[in-house]
C-alpha cells in the first residue's frame, strides 16, 4: 500500500472509541494512515482530566520562575544514575548542539528496594521535586499515572491498525513500560533567527554553524509513542515528505508521534518522524512530552510487515544511523542515546 499524498497539516483523531468500546476499527484505521503519512497526529477524546493539565502547567511555570540557584537544588547531578531533576538553559544537547531550553526530567517513582534501583540501572529511581513548589510533585505523579494508562490505550489502537490483537503490545513489549516525563521551558527566540527561507528556517538549510536559534534541533524520539501536551505558543515543526509542517496547538489535546522502536518493529511501515522546535511567540513556551516506550529489558524485533514507502523523500536519518542496525534491549538503546544528550552528566556518574 502506498502512502497518501503529502500532507500540510497534522491530522486530528478522536480516540474516545478506544476508551469506551465504540468503533475501534475506524480509529485504528485513522491511526494507521497518520502513522504512515506523517508519523505525527493530534488526539482528542483522550479522557485525561483537563483540570490536571492546568495544574501541571501552573506548577511548572511557578518552578521555572524561581531563581536559578533555587532550581539548582534539584539539579540532575543530584539524581545520580536515575537522571532525574532540573537542567539549565543549554544543558541538554541535540546532535552535538546545546538546546535553547531548560527542563525537568521525571520518571516512574521507584524506591530503593526496587531491584533495578538496587542494581544501579540507569534512568530508574526516585524523582527530585522542588520543596518550594510542593504542588508540582502531586501533579507530576498523577500525570504519569494518567498518561501511562493513555499510552496503553493508544498502543491498543495502533496494534489493531497493524492487524495485530489489541493487547499485542501489552503482552509482548509494554507489560512494564519505560515511562519518562519531560517538562521543558523554551524562552522566546527572535523571529528573524532562522526565518522562512533563511538559514535554519522552514524552507531553508541550517547555517554553517548549526541550527542557531532553535529550541531543539531536528531529532527523532527513541521509543514507541510520545504524548505531548503543549501550550498555545506554537513552534513545533514536523518533517513531512514535502517539507516542514507546523503542529499547531489545539486546546486540551495531545500531539502524538512515533519513535525509533515503532519504525524498527514495523520494518519501516511507520517512520520515526524528525521534528524540531523554535519559539518565536515572544513568550515562554512550555511543553510536556511523555514517552511511552518498551519495557527496559525488551528486545524490539521486526514483526514481518512489508516495508512502506518512506514518509520523507530523503531516507538519510538526521543522525546518519539506522534503527535496523541496533541489536540489544531497549534499555541499552535508550542509554546509548541519552548519554549523547547529557555527556557531562554521564561521565560524572
Amino acid at each position: 500500500m502506498r502512502r497518501g499524498s503529502p500532507v500540510s497539516t497534522v491530522p486530528v483523531i478522536d480516540i474516545s472509541p478506544l476508551r469506551t468500546g465504540g468503533d475501534v476499527g475506524a480509529v485504528a484505521s485513522a491511526l494507521d494512515t497518520a502513522c504512515r503519512d506523517t508519523g505525527f497526529f493530534c488526539i482528542v477524546g483522550h479522557g485525561v482530566d483537563i483540570a490536571l493539565m492546568a495544574r501541571l502547567d501552573r506548577s511548572a511555570r511557578t518552578f521555572f520562575a524561581l531563581p536559578e540557584g533555587t532550581k539548582a537544588g534539584i539539579a540532575m547531578s543530584a539524581g545520580g544514575r536515575a537522571w532525574r531533576g532540573w537542567f539549565p538553559l543549554g544543558g541538554e544537547v541535540t546532535n552535538g548542539i546545546p538546546d535553547g531550553k531548560e527542563g525537568l526530567y521525571f520518571g516512574a517513582e521507584l524506591g530503593e528496594d526496587d531491584r533495578r534501583v538496587a542494581s544501579g540501572t540507569p534512568l530508574h529511581g526516585r524523582n527530585l521535586f522542588p520543596p518550594d513548589v510542593p504542588e508540582l510533585r502531586t501533579a507530576v505523579l498523577a500525570w504519569i499515572d494518567a498518561l501511562t494508562t493513555l499510552g496503553h490505550v493508544m498502543m491498543g489502537g495502533i496494534a489493531v491498525g497493524l492487524g495485530l490483537p489489541q493487547d499485542w503490545f501489552r503482552k509482548h513489549l509494554t507489560s512494564d513500560p519505560t515511562v519518562l516525563l519531560r517538562v521543558f521551558r523554551y524562552p522566546p527566540t527572535a523571529a528573524t533567527v532562522g526565518g522562512p527561507g533563511g538559514p535554519g528556517g522552514p524552507d531553508g538549510p541550517d547555517g554553517p554553524d548549526g541550527p542557531s536559534g532553535w529550541g531543539v534541533a531536528e531529532h527523532t524520539d527513541y521509543g514507541l509513542l510520545t504524548l505531548l501536551m503543549q501550550d498555545d505558543c506554537g513552534g513545533l515543526q514536523v518533517k513531512g515528505r514535502s517539507g516542514w509542517v507546523e503542529a499547531e496547538p489545539i486546546l486540551d489535546s495531545f500531539v502524538c508521534n512515533i519513535g525509533d522502536m515503532l519504525e524498527r518493529m514495523t520494518g519501516g511501515r511507520y517512520r520515526s518522524t524528525p521534528h524540531r522546535v523554535r519559539n518565536t511567540s515572544g513568550r515562554d513556551r512550555l511543553s510536556f512530552p511523555f514517552f511511552f516506550d518498551p519495557s527496559w529489558d525488551a528486545r524490539v524485533t521486526p514483526i514481518g510487515l512489508a516495508p512502506e514507502e518512506s514518509s520523507v523523500d530523503d531516507d538519510t536519518r538526521w543522525d546518519g544511523h539506522s534503527v535496523f542496525d541496533f541489536d540489544g534491549t531497549y534499555g541499552e538503546y535508550l542509554v546509548a542515546k541519552v548519554t549523547k544528550v547529557f555527556p557531562d552528566l554521564f561521565h560524572a556518574i
